[in-house]
């Protein structure tokens, strides 16, 4: 009953943009903080951000500050992640997460190069 979905993943070149989104059901997703977390090839998963019930506070890992960007919109249970000025360090499967529980999607995949 509880699903994250995630979406907006692909395939861009360095320098460029890309939006991902994540669709909540099945809880209260105005209650919980929510979080995007990032997995590279042969490396462990990884913070990226974290954005407060209300919206009212962000926090992000040092490697996207300046570049990356969390928002919400509660009417439509959705967290989103801005990515601009993206590397090749930034390839990755993303996933969102709703803080201090056990949700998490399903991941999407992000790849950046030319």
């Amino acid at each position: 009953q509880v699903q994250l979905v995630e979406s907006g993943g692909g395939l861009v070149q360095p320098g460029g943009s890309l939006r991902l989104s994540c669709a909540a059901s099945g809880f209260t997703f105005s209650n919980y903080a929510m979080s995007w977390y990032r997995q590279a090839p042969g490396k462990e998963r990884e913070f990226v951000a974290r954005i407060t019930s209300a919206g009212g506070n962000t926090n992000y890992a040092e490697s996207v500050k300046g570049r990356f960007t969390i928002s919400r919109d509660n009417a439509k249970d959705t967290v989103y992640l801005q990515m601009t000025t993206l590397k090749p360090e930034d390839t990755a499967v993303y996933y969102c997460k709703a803080a201090a529980s056990g949700y998490w999607g399903q991941g999407t995949q992000v790849t950046v190069s030319s």
